[in-house]
C-alpha cells in the first residue's frame, strides 16, 4: 500500500500543525533530541491557547516565553533550557520517579496533544521516534491529537517506538540538525573513580549507566571486558564504542536477550549514526526500562549513578546545590531499588569528593536545610569517590559514618570525625 498520498494530505506548516490545539488541552513532548523545535517555536504564535499545560522534561532549549495564563510550563526534570525558567518562577516542577511518568501523566492530565521529532517514513507507513521511546510512546494509544515533525536527520530505530501514518494528525517536515552532547573532558579524579567502578564490573555483568565524565571515564576502562550486557534507561556514546569493540554481546540477558535496551538516547552524531537502522538496539517505554520488577529479573546487574553529596547515613541528594533546584530525580531511585532485587545486583553511587575548586566537603554530616533525599540510605549500596569506595549495604551507622570519612578528602576528615562523634555516630 501507498501512503505517500496521506502524508501530503497530513502535511502543514508549524503554525497550522499548532492551530488544531484547543484551550485547555495537555501537551507532551518527549525528552532531550526528540522534542520538537518548529512545532514548539510555533506554540506561543497560536492564538488559541488558553488554559494549556506543555510538559518537557530535561529540555535542551531554552523556556518558552508564553504567558502563564495561556500556557503553563511544567518540567518533568530540569535541564540546561529550563532551569533558569524555574528560578525565574516561569517553570514549575512536577517530582517523579522516571518509571512513573507513563501513569502519572496518564492519570494527571487530559485531553493530551504529542508533539515529538521523528525520522522519515518508511514504506509500510511507520515512523519512529528515533532517540526516544520514554514515556511518550505509551501515551500515543489514547491520545486526542498527535503532531509529528518530521527530520531526517532523526535515526530510524526499532522496538515499542513506532507510529504509524494513521495515528498523526498533522505532520511538518523540519530537517535540523538534532541536539548533541560534546565529549567531557576528564579529570584525574574522573579517571580514579571510573577505574575504581570499573574494578566492580565482571565479566557477564549488565549495566545501566548515564552520561558524564564519570560513566565516560569507566567506559574507557572496560575495553578488556567480556560479555557484557545492556539495559539501560539513556544510551551514551561509548556504549557504542564498547558495542563495537565486541565487549557488549548482550548474551547473559533473561529478556531482550542479544539486544542492548534504552529509554532514549542523547550523544554525539556518531551515536546517532551508530543507532539508525540498528536491529540490535531495542527501544522501551521508561515503564519497562525502569520498572523495579523488570530490573530485578537481570542477576549481576550493576547500575552507576552520580550524586551531589551524601551524609553519614547515606542518604543521596542528587537534585539540588545550595538548596535551590538543579537537576531532578530522573531513573536513580528506580535503579537503586531494581538492582538490591536482582540477585548479585550491585548499586553504585560515585562523586568527587568536593566540590568549588576543594573548599565544600561532599561527605558531610548531615544534608543541608533545602537538599532532597533522592535516594534512600536504605537503597544505597556502594559509594565511590575519588579516594576509594564504601560500602553501606549491610552496614550500621556508625559502620557506615566510618567508611564514608574514609572516602572523603583528607582535608575535611578531622571536621567530619568531629561531627560523627558529636551525633553519636562515631565513639
Amino acid at each position: 500500500m501507498n501512503f505517500s498520498h496521506a502524508y501530503k494530505d497530513k502535511l502543514r506548516s508549524a503554525e497550522e500543525a499548532v492551530s488544531l490545539i484547543n484551550p485547555g488541552d495537555d501537551i507532551i513532548v518527549p525528552l532531550t533530541a526528540g522534542e520538537p523545535p518548529a512545532l514548539l517555536d510555533a506554540l506561543p504564535h497560536h492564538k488559541g491557547l488558553r488554559g494549556n499545560r506543555l510538559f518537557q522534561m530535561l529540555s535542551l532549549r531554552p523556556a518558552l516565553s508564553v504567558e502563564p495564563e495561556r500556557l503553563q510550563l511544567v518540567s518533568l526534570f530540569l535541564g540546561v533550557g529550563d532551569r533558569p525558567g524555574f528560578h525565574e518562577g516561569r517553570v514549575d516542577l512536577l517530582p517523579n520517579h522516571f518509571s512513573d511518568l507513563p501513569r502519572l501523566l496518564r492519570d494527571f492530565t487530559k485531553n493530551r496533544v504529542i508533539m515529538a521529532t521523528v525520522s522519515p517514513m518508511d514504506d509500510k507507513g511507520y515512523f519512529s521516534l528515533g532517540t526516544n521511546c520514554d514515556y511518550t510512546a505509551t501515551l500515543l494509544e489514547d491520545a486526542n491529537l498527535i503532531l509529528l515533525e518530521v527530520n531526517e536527520n532523526m535515526p530510524r530505530t526499532y522496538g515499542l517506538n513506532q507510529i504509524h501514518i494513521d495515528q498523526a494528525h498533522a505532520i511538518i517536515e523540519n530537517h535540523v540538525p538534532l541536539p548533541t552532547l560534546s565529549e567531557p573532558v576528564l579529570t584525574d579524579n574522573d579517571v580514579k573513580i571510573g577505574r575504581t567502578i570499573a574494578g566492580l564490573i565482571h565479566d557477564g555483568d549488565t549495566l545501566q549507566i548515564g552520561f558524564g565524565a564519570i560513566p565516560n571515564a569507566v567506559m574507557n576502562f572496560l575495553k578488556d571486558h567480556r560479555d557484557l550486557s545492556i539495559f539501560t534507561e539513556m544510551l551514551p556514546d561509548k556504549v557504542a564504542d564498547l558495542y563495537e569493540a565486541g565487549v557488549i554481546t548482550n548474551r547473559n540477558k533473561p529478556i531482550f536477550e542479544g539486544k542492548t535496551t534504552m529509554t532514549f538516547a542523547l550523544g554525539s552524531q556518531k551515536l546517532y549514526n551508530f543507532m539508525h537502522e540498528n536491529r540490535d538496539l531495542l527501544m522501551i517505554p521508561v515503564n519497562q526500562s525502569n520498572d523495579i520488577r523488570v530490573i530485578s529479573q537481570f542477576d549481576n546487574i550493576v547500575s552507576i549513578n552520580a550524586t551531589v553529596e551524601v551524609d553519614f547515613l547515606g542518604q543521596c541528594n542528587s537534585e539540588t546545590i545550595g538548596g535551590k533546584y538543579y537537576s531532578s530525580t530522573g531513573g536513580q531511585a528506580d535503579f537503586a531499588k531494581g538492582v538490591r532485587l536482582a540477585k548479585n545486583g550491585r548499586g553504585i553511587i560515585c562523586l568527587h569528593s568536593t566540590a568549588k575548586n576543594g573548599q565544600v566537603s561532599k561527605i558531610v554530616p548531615t544534608l543541608p536545610e533545602g537538599a532532597v533525599v533522592t535516594t534512600s540510605k536504605n537503597d544505597v549500596d556502594i559509594v565511590v569517590t575519588e579516594y576509594g569506595m564504601a560500602e553501606l549495604k549491610g552496614k550500621t551507622i556508625r559502620e557506615r559514618t566510618k567508611a564514608l570519612i574514609g572516602i572523603a578528602h583528607p582535608k575535611f576528615r578531622e571536621e567530619l570525625e568531629f561531627a560523627a562523634r558529636k551525633m553519636g555516630y562515631l565513639v
